[in-house]
């Protein structure tokens, strides 16, 4: 059986291969987890459940909550919320542990579950193949008292919760700020927008339709494109982009340009030295970043910490090493001084907060760094083994050729039968030329 867990938790086509019945699985494993790691004598544990705008998760968040209170877990239910205000969520005392549904950017028909564990981050590796060995485990099913019970009171206490810390964490008011904010029609629709008034903002609202058909469809940190023409149709300072569980966050300038997750972890990482809040002077960030994005952190004295794709892998590294900044270029930025996973609406406001006490439009603030054009090219493969020892000598000649004005990374995905080739060079046609001849070597 292939491992169900990936890099963001259990994913699929929600009803297809993600059905109630592995949810509620999924869901009664964890609580057995959880119930073993706790041992028998401090109470019943607590768990919260989030989930996006899509229709399936009103499905999902069902079986969920039945496998959860079938083991004798307690339920809260938080309904549509981002999935980085459910870890919020597993931050307060009482609470072990907290679920998402959602499979983040992914079209509408695709669901996924992931876990967070009390403290706010998610599942170590280990963890979750301990969930995964538990699916079909036997076990004794509490009856009576020993049944868990469903608690949804204190769902809008924990949302108002959750923005007001948001807005606790900022340096400043925003004041004088226009922006618009493309919610990408899934879980920021609502907390969002708040979040962005309450710093004090004027916010214009787009693709905040909740009831979940057409989360991400044309719209969000996917399809920046869409914010872009709002931004220039109000005469805004700024926009925002979330997708659809609002851990992400694309920004576009006043006149529509794309500030992507690179330039803001640039802004936001000379914005913290500058404060002294940098630990050792170094961000952490996925080998997927621009080398334009490393260039501009070396001309500010700021090393960069590289790791494997996945926002996982950048917090992995952030705590391993007292990091407090880290991010990707899709726009997962993790301020670990404020969140335990990438936000998206904490990185629009700390984004924002920095226009605000530098005066600076977001266009001369991005300027800080200059972008490679970056190439990417997906080759789908029978054998990924092969493919890469093909490819290992020309990549590595081919990126010998480009010398320090550019790169050549190829790697298998983790997920599909694909070799994925980036490169970035001084022009776009060279990357790409560059990234068809290494694709052509292996196709």
């Amino acid at each position: 059986m292939p491992r169900l867990f990936g890099t963001d938790g259990v994913r699929g086509v929600a009803n297809g291969d993600l059905t109630p019945e592995l949810a509620l699985q999924l869901a009664a494993a964890a609580a057995h987890e959880l119930l073993e790691q706790r041992g028998g004598d401090s109470g019943r544990p607590l768990a919260v459940v989030g989930r996006d705008t899509r229709p399936s998760g009103e499905l999902l968040e069902a079986a969920v909550a039945a496998g959860l209170l079938g083991a004798g877990v307690d339920v809260e239910i938080l309904g549509v919320t981002p999935t980085p205000a459910v870890a919020h969520a597993v931050t307060a005392p009482g609470v072990d542990l907290g679920v998402m549904i959602s499979a983040s950017h992914n079209p509408m028909p695709d669901n996924g579950i992931k876990f967070f564990a009390h403290g706010g981050f998610k599942l170590a590796d280990e963890k979750e193949a301990r969930i995964e060995a538990r699916l079909e485990e036997s076990w004794d099913r509490p009856t009576g008292a020993g049944v868990g019970r469903r608690h949804d009171a204190d769902a809008q206490r924990r949302s108002a919760s959750y923005v007001d810390h948001l807005i606790s964490s900022l340096p400043t008011t925003l004041s004088g700020l226009k922006v618009v904010v493309d919610c990408a029609n899934g879980a920021a629709s609502e907390i969002g927008p708040a979040a962005y008034r309450a710093a004090g903002a004027e916010v214009v609202v787009i693709n905040d339709d909740v009831t979940g058909y057409r989360i991400n469809e044309g719209c969000g940190a996917t399809h920046p494109e869409a914010v872009a023409r709002a931004v220039r149709a109000a005469g805004a300072d700024v926009g925002l982009a979330h997708d659809g569980d609002a851990d992400r966050c694309v920004a576009v300038d006043a006149d529509g340009r794309i500030v992507d997750g690179d330039e803001i972890l640039a802004v936001l990482a000379i914005g913290m030295k500058e404060r002294g809040q940098l630990t050792g002077d170094t961000v952490v960030a996925t080998v997927m970043s621009n080398l334009g994005f490393k260039k501009a952190m070396a001309e500010h004295g700021i090393a960069v910490a590289d790791t494997a794709v996945g926002d996982r892998y950048v917090l992995e590294r952030m705590r391993t090493d007292g990091y407090r900044l880290g991010g990707e270029q899709s726009g997962h930025v993790i301020l670990l001084d404020h969140a335990t996973t990438g936000d998206g609406v904490l990185t629009g406001l700390h984004l924002l907060a920095r226009m605000a006490e530098t005066g600076r439009p977001l266009d001369a603030l991005a300027q800080v760094m200059a972008r490679l054009p970056q190439v990417l090219v997906n080759v789908r493969v029978a054998d990924k083994d092969a493919a890469m020892a093909t490819l290992s000598e020309l990549s590595e000649r081919a990126g010998s050729e480009l010398g320090d004005d550019g790169r050549v990374l190829v790697r298998p995905s983790g997920t599909e039968p694909l070799i994925r080739v980036m490169v970035e060079a001084p022009t776009e046609e060279q990357a790409r030329t560059v990234a068809e001849t290494l694709a052509a070597a292996v196709s």
